[in-house]
């Protein structure tokens, strides 16, 4: 329930009365979302976070490529066994094998980095089923185009890490987009339009 509504329910005194006491306000706030008061922030970490994406080539081979920059934050609540996601993926990062097939993956037939720095996912409210989500439904912007995508989850652990005094979550999500759906047009049919995303992503709780 909205916390302004109730608070606007009350009669004009008393009102008055809660106004001058701050720390009834905040708590109403907290009470009325849960989220915001228990949920803990995760900072993704981009050296174990590497989307991984594949793509037919003519029908000769499936071609591999992924983005090396990854940001981001998982808020997490395990009261509630939810929690909400934002990935930020630098374009110019993407990774092809090569430097001259980086600059032409980075150009203005598929991601146009210069234009669109970023890729990002979102996904503002997901549940665990028995410990684990089994998906999580957001959104995905590319080439500044946003549509809604479901990340299957395949694994997934939240723990103490083995190495380091905090929190870790970590997991592999996966899916299929078309990249015709973002504009991405170049090479149709040729280069294939369903473009299969792999992503193995860590978090580690904020100290």
């Amino acid at each position: 329930m909205n916390a302004h509504r109730i608070f606007g329910k009350l009669p004009t005194r008393l009102q008055e009365s809660l106004v001058k006491n701050s720390a009834f306000i905040i708590a109403l706030t907290l009470l009325t979302c849960p989220t915001l008061a228990l949920a803990e922030r995760y900072d993704i970490d981009g050296r174990h976070t590497f989307p991984v994406f594949e793509v037919d080539h003519y029908g000769f081979s499936i071609q591999r490529g992924r983005f090396g920059k990854v940001g981001g934050s998982l808020d997490f609540d395990p009261e509630r066994q939810a929690g909400s996601v934002d990935v930020i993926i630098d374009a110019h990062s993407v990774d092809m094998g090569s430097e001259d097939w980086n600059k032409h993956m980075r150009g203005e037939r598929f991601f146009n980095a210069a234009q669109y720095p970023t890729l990002r996912f979102t996904a503002r409210d997901f549940r665990l089923d028995a410990d684990k989500p089994s998906r999580i439904a957001g959104s995905l912007t590319l080439l500044g185009v946003t549509r809604p995508l479901t990340l299957a989850v395949t694994r997934w652990r939240c723990a103490k890490h083995p190495i380091l005094p905090r929190q870790l979550c970590g997991a592999n999500l996966e899916t299929t987009i078309r990249r015709s759906d973002f504009g991405m047009n170049y090479g149709l049919p040729g280069i294939g339009d369903e473009v299969r995303i792999l992503i193995p992503i860590e978090a580690i709780k904020e100290s």
